[in-house]
């Protein structure tokens, strides 16, 4: 053999296997890194996923999230490392092979030509066999490319890891506006399970015996998208029009919301609190902010409903009950506790259960659990238009008899039943969106309305008539006396003199506790636009007026809104009156209202949260709330305080103030503080007296109050009733020459705040149901601050009134 071919038997014999079975390994292993790189990347977008589950909710779950990813990424940063030298590596020995397969021919051809020419010298056929041992230390890389594991790294900057979350977040933050309005989109995981707890143990003391109750945290603290939430959310309340469109068998989820005593609207539980079929993870459908004010608490069921697709008494579940749960249960239906489920944005309400009582001799007390429902659902092609339960036709399963060491078992099932209807639009049905469960909507009152407007018209024509007789008279009384006394001594310009013109140096005398007066004006005013803008967007149709929650969205934004017209009249007509102390003016203007909200709040919220109610508001939501007012409404009070300083001009007086004050009389019991108090706020709450029940029926019961063109004519006959009345009343202080009227004419038409609050007393006692400390402490919490802000509204009217009628009367008197 040559040496060529001796040199091609000695490499062949170490490298092992040949050139094909090499890049064979090659191709082989190529596949098995790209399925690696594969597996790689899906592990990558599910720790990109589990950190953006966690968020800032759980820090450290989602930097170790974050680590993982940051690990996956290194790894998958070397696999495609070494796919590509494997692919260098191949393409290499393919080369080497047909540079072997040359150099083979040629070493056939150098033995044809050393035969021929035996004088010919090999040593440049072996410079061109070098070339041959190059490919092979290549390969011999490849081998050892292919053998070596591969080691990672664990160094991760802890910086890099907070930034990359705080930009998954971000992105979230945007996915969630983008998508704020679709909420069967939005995760589940909203609310945390609800733990097996009891009910009252008695009627009317629901409040002392429920346990605590996890809260939401669905609401981002971050204040930038806050305004759009809120907007968008204050139509999402059950029973606003869908927008949901099914095909035929399309599932139709059921939520489960809340139980609560029929009577105490305000009290309410989470629907799992009840030992009830729940599915093992619950999960919570995400809320607008008017749903949480609401005490909605929305968990998927364990119904399976798909549209158009009828079921008979199909299964929900088997249960074992022991003798506590049946207690439980026993309470609730004792204290008439009814259930809400939402279907399709419709809610249906049901009894948990049923009770009979019979005469006194023989006595008999029964209580029945529904342990099957009838689903009724409507629809008009492809939407959902009415949804009912019923138990028409359905037994109760006795809850009477059982031993305390005895198990009760339960079967509990359901059905569905789907039917065409004509009617085009949820809100074309006459029928209420219950289907009868709470009372209908209010029918027009007329005896209240012809009542206001009679005792409108009687007030407006004694003020117009009798009061302009009189001041015409005293006008030209008081004129005619200071012709004829012109050319005497300016001595005795008083001689003689009685009335309200004595006064004319005293009655712009500013009063004490000026900073107080301008924040009561300031934030009455406040509220005077607040009620306007809230019956307006009533009007108009901006939310659902079968529901409190839009309401309460509504009103929040705009009360933050707001505050720069409290801070604005406050500090305008604080510098006007001589104020200096600006800056607090502003911060007492910002307190009058806030604080003892908050108050009053905090009490209320605490009684529910010690006793588990959903009435309770969540710390995210409190969080939310407190933002609002920090980042909103403050810095529009000390902005519209700025532009009220800035843009105050002097007091315009008609007439000279003295340095002196002048001697007050003696006043006769009549014109007191305390009767002008009375009178001013009698007549207004009487011109209201009978709309006020009708409020009172649906903020504290279960009316449905749909005639907002009526509420907004109420109000303007309220607030023309009380200028009529603090203009009456000024006058007949102002003639017992008293000049104090600043403070009186606040307060003796803003005392219909006490009015209202003795009538909720009323009302409560004698014309409402309710009972318990969770209802009972937030009625009259609750009422008390209705009264305040009456208070504060129809004081700003008072006060206002009674400014521009004694500057009328003393601009048209005549005096040096």
């Amino acid at each position: 053999m040559s040496g060529l071919g001796r040199l091609f038997g000695r490499e062949k014999k170490e490298r092992g296997p040949t050139p094909e079975e090499a890049i064979q390994k090659l191709k082989e292993t190529e596949k098995i890194l790209i399925k690696k790189q594969e597996f790689l990347e899906q592990k990558i977008e599910q720790e990109l996923q589990t950190a953006k589950k966690h968020g800032t909710k759980n820090k450290r779950a989602a930097l170790q999230a974050l680590r993982r990813k940051k690990r996956l990424e290194q790894q998958l940063a070397q696999t495609d490392g070494t796919l590509s030298t494997l692919e260098f590596q191949r393409e290499a020995i393919e080369n080497a092979t047909t540079n072997a397969e040359v150099l083979r021919t040629m070493d056939l051809a150098a033995q044809g030509m050393k035969k021929a020419y035996q004088d010919m010298d090999i040593d440049k056929v072996d410079e061109l066999m070098a070339d041959i041992t190059e490919q092979q230390e290549v390969a011999q890389q490849i081998s050892d490319a292919i053998s070596r594991p591969v080691g990672f790294g664990d160094d991760v900057d802890e910086d890099e890891l907070l930034e990359e979350l705080e930009e998954l977040e971000q992105e979230e933050l945007a996915r969630e506006l983008l998508h704020v309005g679709d909420k069967e989109e939005e995760p589940p995981v909203t609310l945390p399970s609800v733990p097996s707890t009891h009910l009252p143990a008695g009627p009317g003391s629901a409040a002392l015996r429920m346990t605590v109750l996890g809260h939401p945290g669905s609401w981002s603290c971050r204040w930038l998208p806050l305004l759009l939430l809120l907007l968008l959310g204050t139509g999402r309340d059950p029973g606003v029009e869908g927008v949901t469109h099914y095909k035929a068998g399309d599932p139709v989820i059921l939520y489960v919301n809340k139980v609560g005593p029929y009577h105490n609207p305000q009290e309410t539980y989470h629907y799992y609190q009840l030992p009830v079929c729940c599915p093992e993870k619950i999960r919570h459908k995400s809320l607008s902010l008017g749903e949480v004010l609401d005490g909605d608490r929305m968990a998927e069921s364990l119904y399976e409903i798909r549209f158009r697709e009828n079921v008979e008494k199909r299964i929900l579940c088997h249960m074992q009950l022991s003798s506590a749960q049946v207690e439980q249960l026993r309470q609730a239906i004792e204290e008439l506790y009814y259930f809400e489920f939402v279907v399709d944005d419709l809610p249906i309400r049901g009894f948990v259960g049923y009770m009979e009582e019979s005469g006194f001799l023989p006595h008999s007390h029964k209580i029945g659990l529904w342990t099957h429902l009838d689903f009724h659902l409507e629809f008009h092609g492809d939407r959902i238009i009415f949804a009912n339960v019923s138990v028409r036709d359905v037994k109760p399963h006795s809850l009477d008899g059982l031993r305390p060491d005895e198990f009760l078992g339960l079967t509990h099932t359901y059905s569905v039943r789907w039917s065409e209807t004509s009617v085009e639009r949820r809100s074309d049905r006459r029928r209420g969106d219950d289907g009868g469960f709470f009372p209908r909507t209010l029918e027009i009152h007329w005896l209240s309305i012809i009542n206001s407007m009679v005792l409108v018209f009687l007030l407006v024509g004694f003020v117009a008539v009798i009061l302009m007789r009189v001041l015409r008279n005293d006008l030209a009384r008081y004129n005619l006396d200071e012709e004829t006394t012109s050319g005497g001594s300016g001595d005795d310009f008083d001689q003689g003199d009685n009335g309200w013109k004595i006064i004319h140096t005293d009655v712009f005398r500013f009063p004490p506790y000026r900073g107080l007066l301008c924040a009561v004006l300031g934030v009455g005013a406040q509220f005077l636009a607040l009620g306007t803008g809230i019956i307006v967007m009533a009007l108009l149709g901006m939310f659902n007026v079968h529901r409190h929650g839009a309401i309460n969205s509504a009103a929040i934004l705009l009360y933050a809104l707001t505050c720069c017209i409290s801070g604005y009249v406050s500090s305008h007509f604080y510098r006007q009156i001589g104020g200096e102390r600006w800056v607090w003016n502003i911060i007492l203007t910002t307190s009058l209202f806030s604080v003892p909200f908050f108050l009053t709040w905090s009490v209320v919220n605490s009684v529910h949260w010690a006793n588990g109610s959903t009435q309770a508001l969540p710390a995210t939501t409190i969080l939310l709330l407190l933002t609002v007012w920090l980042l909103v409404g403050f810095p529009l009070t000390v902005i519209g305080g700025i532009f009220g300083k800035n843009n105050a001009s002097p007091f315009d007086a008609p007439c000279r103030t003295k340095n002196i004050a002048r001697e007050i009389p003696p006043q006769p019991w009549y014109k007191s503080s305390l009767v002008h108090m009375t009178v001013g706020g009698f007549l207004p709450f009487s011109a209201i007296s009978v709309e006020l029940y009708y409020i009172f029926a649906t903020v504290w019961g279960r009316e449905q109050y749909t005639l907002y063109g009526i509420l907004f004519f109420v109000f303007a006959i309220l607030l023309s009733v009380g200028a009529c009345i603090s203009i009456a009343l000024t006058y007949f202080q102002l003639s017992g020459e008293d000049y104090r009227w600043w403070w009186r004419s606040v307060l003796s038409v803003g005392s219909t705040g006490l009015f209202i609050f003795f009538y909720s007393v009323f009302y409560y006692a004698r014309r409402s149901n309710m009972s318990g400390v969770v209802q009972t402490v937030e009625f009259f919490g609750y009422s008390l601050l209705t009264g305040y802000v009456f208070f504060l509204m129809l004081g700003t009217i008072s006060f206002f009134s009674s400014l521009k009628f004694i500057r009328y009367i003393y601009v048209n008197l005549k005096m040096d």
